[in-house]
């Protein structure tokens, strides 16, 4: 029985992390997987890493865009590519911890189909920044839940079953198309389950949307009101929610 994990990310200009994304794939006590890369035409040293990594490591399986186009078609394009029973996504700057893959199969079992697990942050150089995220989170998560944010669901923590999300793909989003697409496949009625363990390190850079709240903001309106198709007070609904978690969730 297949129960190969494809692991999808998309690097840019990652030379100075993905060695160490790759290490922490490497160091899984799970092996059964397979790392499907699609760089997005770096300007840096990452294809020429990524592509040593694949020479020694058959189950690595890189791709290049021939112009930059976004992290949503280099997903996309991994996804494409992507043969195993489940799939993983890692951003090609974060850290798995051993277990990760592990702990989180074992989790679901045989019945659930989406899940997530908590996280802590790091800096550029890999040291904690002293905040968790998710970790104090219990239960599922339904598609009314995620409009609220009443969760983060970290992109790279999560692991779908394939066969529940046979055409996943994500919107053409430049950023948030991760969030799109879990709310997306929450809208079929599919729910999240957390896995309040700290399994992944997400990593903090200086200038990311992450640091950038303005542009979280209106990226959550956009998708609101763009993707989802929300009526302006459901929207607005929402992201009051939104905002409220945002200042005052620890």
């Amino acid at each position: 029985m297949n129960k190969t994990v494809s692991i999808i990310s998309a690097s840019f200009n990652d030379e100075d992390h993905i060695l160490a994304t790759y290490e922490s794939i490497q160091a899984q006590t799970f092996t059964d997987w397979e790392w499907i890369v699609t760089d997005d035409c770096s300007n840096d040293k990452t294809y020429e890493l990524i592509k040593r990594i694949s020479d020694n490591d058959p189950r690595v399986n890189i791709s290049r865009n021939p112009a930059n186009f976004g992290s949503a078609v280099s997903r996309n394009n991994s996804i494409s590519r992507a043969s195993g029973a489940y799939l993983a996504f890692i951003d090609s700057d974060d850290l798995w911890h051993p277990e990760k893959l592990e702990r989180q199969l074992a989790f679901m079992g045989e019945n659930i189909s989406f899940t997530f697990t908590a996280y802590d942050l790091i800096d550029k150089t890999g040291n904690s920044l002293g905040k968790t995220v998710d970790l104090n989170q219990s239960g599922l998560f339904t598609y009314e839940d995620m409009l609220r944010k009443k969760a983060t669901l970290g992109c790279s923590t999560v692991i779908l079953r394939s066969e529940t999300f046979p055409k996943l793909e994500m919107p053409m989003l430049r950023t948030g198309q991760d969030y799109a697409t879990w709310l997306g496949l929450l809208r079929t009625g599919e729910v999240a389950y957390v896995l309040p363990e700290i399994l992944t390190s997400y990593r903090i850079l200086p200038g990311s949307i992450s640091r950038n709240k303005v542009k979280k903001a209106k990226r959550q309106w956009q998708i609101y009101r763009e993707v989802e198709g929300l009526r302006f007070f459901k929207s607005l609904e929402c992201f009051l929610f939104y905002a409220w978690r945002a200042v005052f969730r620890k």
